[in-house]
């Protein structure tokens, strides 16, 4: 015949009392706190702290008085801490708007033929001359006629044949027209080769300015 478990379990628990309560005058009553003995502790005292130890070598130094000293944290900016400073333009250079357009001032027109340019205000223009004669005479010139001593006519590169132009001298006001008879003068700088017979009559037979008119 089996033995139930609850019987086994009440030996157990019994057995148990009974060697807890063997010896009561060593016991203790349950539910008592016995008051601890202060000698068993050590007081323990604090060394004093050191300013050296207390300054930290690591980490970020907070508002250093040098802004190099500055810690900066990897992988982020620098933040600046001043404005940058633009440059100042230069006046001497100034710069145009943009599609502004810039021409150049237009040279006055200088009448047909002209050398030197207009003279005074009265319309007459300023060139060079020079005369030729000697050597020259009973040659045909460029135009057709036979060249003498008195005929009256101007040499020019350019202008047709016939053309008649009127020459003054500035220095006595004189003045006379005559027409295109030759080809010259072959000179640098030089715009009419005039007769001997022209130039004498304006009284400069030499190699100097002349005023002049297109007709």
């Amino acid at each position: 015949m089996r033995t139930s478990p609850i019987v086994a379990a009440s030996a157990l628990i019994a057995v148990a009392v009974l060697v807890a309560t063997a010896s009561p005058g060593t016991g203790q009553a349950p539910g008592t706190i016995e008051p601890l003995d202060s000698s068993a502790f050590t007081r323990l005292v604090m060394p004093p702290i050191d300013a050296a130890t207390t300054t930290p070598t690591q980490g970020t130094v907070a508002n250093p008085a040098d802004p190099a000293e500055r810690l900066v944290e990897l992988g982020v900016a620098p933040v600046p801490t001043a404005r940058p400073r633009l440059a100042a333009p230069l006046l001497s250079t100034p710069r145009l708007a943009v599609g502004v357009l810039v021409k150049p001032t237009p040279r006055p027109a200088q009448p047909a033929g002209s050398g030197s340019g207009a003279g005074s205000g009265s319309g007459w223009a300023r060139a060079e001359y020079s005369w030729y004669g000697p050597g020259f005479y009973g040659n045909g010139t460029a135009c057709g006629q036979t060249y003498s001593k008195t005929i009256l006519g101007v040499a020019h590169k350019t202008l047709p044949c016939g053309t008649r132009v009127t020459l003054r001298n500035p220095k006595n006001g004189r003045s006379i027209t005559v027409k295109v008879i030759d080809r010259g003068p072959y000179v640098a700088g030089r715009m009419w080769d005039l007769s001997y017979a022209t130039c004498s009559y304006l009284d400069n037979c030499y190699t100097s300015v002349i005023q002049y008119r297109i007709r």
